[in-house]
């Protein structure tokens, strides 16, 4: 083939923020992904708050061209993934963002009270 393959669709990233071992979470991530057929990205980041800091990561799904979904799916899989993640770093919260909205979703007893 001389000349390479281009194919577009629409751009569509969701992106799960969470706090813990990025090591552990790539070793969890990768499980899913075996298991769904999925490719992400995971990126360290540190989160700075009022009164202190801790490590964390962020994980990326995009609209991929060359297994292209509908937006409502790969959010689905963004919250699968979160849902799935989570007890195993041992968190509490993470947040889903998105082009239309970012949710926040949190197990603390006293976020339910603040509601």
């Amino acid at each position: 083939m001389t000349e390479p393959l281009i194919k577009g669709v629409p751009s569509y990233s969701v992106s799960i923020h969470m706090a813990g071992d990025i090591q552990l979470a790539k070793a969890v991530i990768g499980v899913f992904c075996k298991d769904e057929g999925l490719c992400v990205t995971v990126t360290p980041t540190t989160y700075v708050y009022t009164g202190g800091s801790e490590e964390g990561f962020r994980v990326g799904l995009i609209n991929y061209p060359r297994f292209p979904k509908e937006p409502g799916e790969i959010r689905d899989v963004a919250e699968r993934l979160a849902q799935f993640l989570r007890p195993c770093l041992q968190q509490q919260s993470y947040c889903l963002e998105s082009p239309e909205r970012t949710l926040w979703v949190s197990w603390r007893p006293e976020d339910a009270v603040a509601a």
